[in-house]
């Protein structure tokens, strides 16, 4: 997620990105990267384990922060609420990356192994958002609700959003995007047959 420091990860994702662009991420090889960025192939597997992995490094910071918000919310915050402010905190980055992630996600969607590995960091996302909400004390399969139903409302609001990038306020987004999915949940219980609960 664009936050490029002064180590070799943000130059070697800024330059992945690039070339990515310029030529296709099947096209494009590690030693290019590396190349480019002014660094060493060695360099390169020392931050990334693979060449799709460059790609993904926004998804760590993301974890990372929507987890350290979670577990140190507000002890009264229940577990819904917690994930809620976690993901609207979290979205602030977007906005300060929002031409970059707009190019890196059209990378990632034409590419089949990437979307898979985007569908993999999505559902590690939501296991690490659910030992959070287990370590705070919520118990199964609350935990496990909360962080899917928070993931999925993530996984939406973030497609709406790159596909209008700038256009929409995140919280505001990913909040009415939550309440959509409780809307379809409850409507499909209510016409649920007698005896299908």
């Amino acid at each position: 997620m664009g936050r490029w420091g002064p180590d070799a990860r943000g130059p070697l994702e800024q330059a992945a990105l690039e070339l990515c662009l310029q030529r296709g991420f099947e096209q494009v090889t590690v030693s290019e990267i590396a190349q480019r960025a002014g660094f060493s192939e060695r360099t390169f597997y020392r931050h990334f384990a693979d060449k799709p992995e460059v790609l993904f490094m926004g998804m760590g910071y993301l974890q990372a922060n929507v987890v350290g918000l979670v577990a140190n919310a507000p002890t009264a915050a229940v577990p819904m609420e917690a994930v809620i402010a976690a993901f609207e905190q979290a979205g602030a980055v977007f906005q300060e990356n929002a031409e970059v992630l707009r190019r890196r996600q059209g990378v990632v969607d034409t590419h089949p192994e990437l979307r898979a590995r985007e569908l993999s960091k999505v559902a590690a996302l939501a296991e690490a958002i659910a030992e959070a909400l287990r370590r705070r004390g919520a118990a199964d399969p609350e935990a496990v609700l909360v962080a899917e139903a928070g993931t999925l409302a993530f996984r939406l609001a973030y497609a709406g959003w790159i596909r209008h990038t700038g256009q929409h306020d995140w919280p505001r987004l990913f909040r009415r995007t939550l309440e959509e999915i409780g809307g379809v949940i409850a409507g499909a219980v209510t016409h649920m047959a007698p005896g299908e609960t």
